[in-house]
């Protein structure tokens, strides 16, 4: 069959998606498009993505490079990714590397509150600094994942072996956080290479990174340089164009929702296997029997910045009601003064009469765009209770007054992003009950930020993948470095006379 290739687009021109269903090319788009240029059809939406032919060429580079040092990763020692791993970690810790680095993340941050974009994540603090390092430490001392024996089955006379082996070329989508990169680079410790693709609000950092650090430690170490490599563009085009590139092992992606769903069907349709770690926010249910004390101290411990596991809904049992909302609204109203802030309250189902001293007030809530004056009290819909709400340095969380546990259970199955979950119940009945029907990979009893792979695991984490689009890759939803690998068979004969 004869198959042109697409050099225009007309305004209107109708676009078959998901077999059945049409949308049309805007008018916008028919312009913009030029030959050579690519035309992704997201088959879930009907979303039509223009990549042009120089994002398209950026990041078939960077997955050709990485393509290529995969292949020589498997001559590699061990010995020679620790060495990388060690070195990476002591050039971040000079204060002579660092310091370009840092130049570049101040621009990052400047240009990014500029454009009223959230300047939480793109800061390359003392604390990040500290925390890659010691995570690229913990690389280098982990013992090494390759060649692993899962399973041995003798027949008597032949033998068959299960071993662990690499990936492949792992592509990676991530939020504008610089430390991302001692997470991700993780998957060399299995032998694996990596393609990095970061937004705009940490480009210039990442690209500080790469040339003052991660190259050199990739030299030093005699590793390929393309084991580690980065799309140096920032249009969203280039991690369309990366994961619809279908010699991907494996695409993660992490950061908002939607782009991360948007990404993960690009993938999919392109034959790629993908974890996604997108949509967050964490739930913590007060039961008839909690401790008030250990309550206030998890709702205040579960608010101290904004990420996938901070406290985003707060359910509490209408026996308990009168007794532990007001415990609940000081730790929320501490956590804000904490940063000089005021918060803000959602409730979401029953209740008004214990939080309705908040109502008709209006505070100022810091935003990525800026300072808004909002009401401190909203009421919101209950089908809108796992809503995430993404706050700069105001704390912001939807309360929900239940009739039981089961019920906060059930809201929890059915509205929330099964990310993760947390009890406050001094019966220990109710625990099992609770860890037994709820729907997450995350479940614990006290504070909900516990959810981190190098906190919690000591695995610097490439993310965490919530059960809301099914249960797939790595221990407890924790995607870290040493959880990408597949499986070879090897047989071992020692019968001459073996046969079938």
């Amino acid at each position: 069959m004869d198959r042109e290739r697409l050099t225009q687009l007309t305004p209107g021109m109708p676009v078959v998606f998901g077999g059945d269903r049409v949308t049309h090319v805007s008018a916008e788009l028919a312009a913009e498009f030029r030959p050579g240029d690519r035309l992704i059809v997201v088959q879930e939406t009907g979303d039509l993505l223009h990549v042009p032919a120089a994002v398209h060429a950026v990041a078939a580079g960077a997955v050709t490079q990485a393509a290529a040092a995969f292949a020589e990763m498997g001559r590699a020692s061990d010995a020679a990714v620790g060495a990388f791993f060690d070195r990476f970690a002591s050039l971040l810790a000079e204060d002579a590397i660092w310091a370009p680095i840092a130049e570049a993340n101040a621009a990052d941050v400047a240009s990014a509150a500029a454009r009223g974009r959230s300047t939480t994540r793109p800061v390359a603090s003392a604390k990040m600094r500290a925390d890659m390092i010691a995570g690229l430490a913990e690389w280098r001392d982990t013992a090494p994942s390759r060649g692993r024996l899962v399973e041995r089955i003798d027949h008597g006379g032949w033998s068959v072996e299960q071993l662990t082996a690499p990936l492949g070329v792992v592509g990676f989508v991530f939020e504008g956080r610089p430390n991302v990169f001692a997470d991700a680079a993780g998957v060399l410790r299995g032998g694996n290479a990596v393609v990095f693709r970061i937004g705009s609000d940490a480009l210039g950092t990442a690209k500080a990174i790469v040339r003052h650090a991660l190259a050199p430690a990739l030299a030093a170490a005699a590793l390929p340089p393309g084991a580690c490599s980065l799309v140096e563009s920032a249009e969203h085009a280039a991690g369309w164009a990366l994961f619809s590139d279908p010699r991907l092992a494996l695409a993660v992606a992490r950061g908002s929702g939607a782009a991360v769903a948007q990404l993960g069907a690009v993938a999919r349709q392109a034959g790629v296997p993908v974890s996604l770690h997108g949509t967050g926010g964490a739930w913590l249910i007060a039961d008839e029997s909690a401790a008030a004390d250990r309550f206030g101290h998890a709702v205040h411990n579960s608010l101290d910045r904004k990420v996938c596991n901070t406290l985003n809904v707060c359910c509490i049992v209408q026996s308990r009601a009168s007794e532990l909302t007001p415990i609940f609204l000081e730790a929320l109203e501490t956590a804000g003064l904490a940063r000089g802030e005021n918060c803000r309250l959602h409730y979401a189902k029953g209740g008004y009469q214990y939080v309705d001293s908040w109502a008709g007030s209006q505070v100022r809530v810091r935003r990525a765009n800026g300072d808004h004056m909002e009401p401190q009290l909203t009421d919101l819909p209950l089908d809108q209770i796992g809503r995430e709400w993404e706050w700069e340095a105001t704390p912001e969380v939807t309360l929900a007054i239940v009739d039981d546990l089961a019920e906060a259970i059930a809201l929890f199955n059915r509205y929330s992003p099964k990310l993760a979950a947390s009890l406050i119940a001094e019966d220990p009945a109710a625990h099992e009950r609770f860890y037994a029907q709820i729907d997450a990979p995350f479940v614990g009893d006290g504070m909900t930020r516990w959810v981190d792979g190098q906190f919690a695991l000591g695995r610097p984490e490439l993310g965490l993948s919530n059960w809301q689009f099914g249960r797939l890759l790595a221990r407890s939803a924790v995607l870290s470095g040493d959880g990408v690998f597949t499986v070879r068979s090897r047989m071992r004969q020692e019968d001459d006379g073996l046969s079938r």
